[in-house]
């Protein structure tokens, strides 16, 4: 056994580049892990910046000097900051507040749906189980709607904590963008001037996240923006909620769109019950659906690592059990660094494992 532990370290950790590189990527899992939560605005401000890095890029192409591309698009991602809070929030906001006192409402209309259930199949349901069930879920959801429209002193800390980061978020994004060269060089400074594998990680997995990044973005942007506009044309009620839920649901792959098939299904049947206008809906919203996962994922992830959809689930539950929503926002990204990883990877016998190893 010892000697098979030898041969097998020998084997994948005899390069002194793979030591460095293990050393770089258990330093960043242990910094992740353990101080997330608090590094959660640090993460947020590095994404933000990867996406307004995309503009700047283009604008230096043009000539323009960076600190003059930096501020334009600094100026503008600011005005879609305070658009998002004072405007898309409270929106939002209300009609959460709207809907969760009008699921009471949504409960009664389901129980005379259910009632019909105990007359077509007695021996399924009775007619006392329905009303228990429904009774059971109108008191939890009127209970839910008396927390969500009163406000607790309890939530003033983290209304505090969301003030803080509301602050730090924009002057951290600024720095980033504007000091990203001297970050980058202050970083590697601390690196061994032989870590040509760590590098060749670094550029890949850079271009990956970026091109992720922004094409998620533009994701989210395009099709909760169909969304709104389609749910708004046919009557939906609260098309701006479910238009942005729908638009948010692309950052989970696959699993996204299907949760949230259910609301959007559920707040048309009651607003028009089993009819045209319902079909029409549903087939419109499968439409979006299909437009974003046929045309619009090939175009702008045109650049990205193609990865099985098995693996891509398997890195959401992974990473998202790890990580939470940050898990489950970069299991794409991670998913691939685990590829490129398995693919660079030094070995003392043989070729590369992308040798070995079937495409993902």
């Amino acid at each position: 056994m010892i000697g098979v532990l030898k041969e097998w370290f020998h084997r994948y950790f005899s390069d002194p580049q793979a030591i460095i590189l293990t050393i770089l990527l258990l330093g960043g899992f242990t910094i992740v892990l353990t101080m997330g939560s608090m590094l959660a605005p640090v993460l947020g401000s590095m994404i933000i910046a990867y996406l307004l890095e995309g503009p700047i890029y283009h604008l230096e192409k043009r000539r323009v000097p960076r600190l003059i591309a930096v501020t334009f698009v600094y100026l503008i991602f600011l005005t879609m900051l305070m658009f998002i809070i004072f405007g898309l929030i409270p929106l939002l906001s209300r009609q959460v507040t709207q809907l969760v006192l009008e699921l009471p409402n949504m409960v009664v209309q389901g129980r005379q749906l259910l009632l019909e259930l105990p007359e077509r199949y007695p021996a399924l349901m009775s007619t006392d189980q329905v009303y228990e069930i429904t009774g059971r879920l109108k008191t939890e959801l009127g209970s839910l709607g008396q927390q969500v429209v009163s406000f607790s002193l309890s939530s003033i800390p983290g209304l505090i904590t969301l003030t803080v980061y509301l602050i730090l978020l924009p002057l951290l994004v600024f720095f980033f963008l504007k000091d990203k060269q001297y970050i980058l060089d202050w970083f590697t400074s601390f690196l061994p001037k032989d870590r040509s594998l760590a590098t060749r990680v670094w550029r890949e997995m850079d271009l990956q996240i970026g091109n992720y990044v922004r094409g998620k973005f533009w994701e989210i942007l395009i099709v909760g923006a169909a969304t709104y506009v389609t749910f708004e044309l046919m009557g939906l009620n609260y098309a701006p909620l479910l238009a942005v839920v729908v638009g948010l649901s692309v950052i989970i792959p696959y699993i996204g769109a299907t949760v949230v098939t259910f609301p959007v299904a559920l707040v048309a049947f009651f607003q028009w019950g089993w009819g045209e206008q319902f079909g029409w809906l549903v087939g419109a919203y499968l439409i979006i659906q299909a437009v974003d996962g046929n045309v619009l994922v090939p175009l702008l992830f045109s650049e990205a690592v193609n990865l099985h959809p098995i693996a891509i689930i398997v890195a959401v539950l992974v990473f998202g059990g790890l990580w939470g929503l940050w898990g489950v926002f970069f299991a794409i990204p991670l998913a691939t660094l685990v590829k490129v990883l398995l693919s660079a990877w030094p070995r003392a016998r043989g070729g590369p494992a992308a040798e070995r190893l079937p495409a993902l």
